[in-house]
């Protein structure tokens, strides 16, 4: 059986997944999995009934974004994503976790889950105080990112990292619903158009959820 990787065409870390399998050039099929559906044969993989899940063509399954983030970099070293020392290892972690835990409930909850996933599931009307914070949430956390950018070649130092990969796909998914100001935070625009024109991005960019298109730049490497 071919490597498997359930996700959602929105999950900002089943998208991050994607792009590290994709770095490491790792061969993969997707997988698409409707969270909210339970399926009992996708909470025999993963009893928290989340993606990503990753299925080895072994058989070995791998459930939740950090520990298929772990367990790439050890299973797979030879094109590292954690950095060569603790320390930039710790500061890939950190970013990481503002990512998949900041970002995420500041503003990705509060856009895509409201915008897209309500609607997709039909678990009920966006709430419109909620994306009223959302979109200012985004700036703080595009004036941080952009604040890196400036400093660093990557975000969390020399290196391409999972803090990019990570950073990017959260972005990416809002930024499928039109909803990342760049053109007030030029640093942060510049840092995602060299990210996006990796190679590893381009199954990400040719993303279409039915019903629901993305807007015109989404996949326009020049913005």
């Amino acid at each position: 059986m071919p490597r498997q990787l359930y996700h959602f065409w929105t999950t900002a870390t089943a998208r991050k997944i994607r792009l590290a399998l994709a770095e490491k050039q790792l061969a993969f099929d997707l997988v698409l999995e409707r969270p909210w559906e339970r399926r009992p044969e996708f909470l025999a993989l993963n009893p928290a009934g989340e993606v990503p899940v990753l299925v080895e063509d072994d058989g070995r399954i791998i459930a939740g974004p950090r520990a298929i983030d772990e367990y790439l970099d050890e299973a797979y070293p030879d094109l590292p994503l954690i950095g060569t020392d603790p320390a930039t290892r710790a500061e890939v972690r950190r970013l990481v976790d503002w990512f998949d835990g900041k970002f995420q409930r500041e503003v990705a909850d509060l856009l895509v889950e409201e915008k897209m996933t309500k609607r997709l599931s039909g678990l009920g009307q966006p709430s419109s105080q909620a994306i009223r914070a959302g979109l200012a949430n985004i700036k703080i956390h595009l004036e941080y990112l952009g604040w890196l950018a400036d400093r660093r070649t990557y975000l969390a130092g020399d290196a391409f990292s999972r803090a990019d990969i990570a950073a990017a796909a959260h972005l990416s998914a809002v930024d499928y619903l039109g909803d990342v100001p760049w053109d007030d935070h030029p640093s942060a625009r510049s840092w995602y158009a060299r990210i996006k024109s990796r190679p590893a991005f381009r199954a990400l960019l040719a993303d279409h959820v039915p019903g629901a298109p993305p807007p015109k730049h989404y996949a326009d490497l020049d913005f």
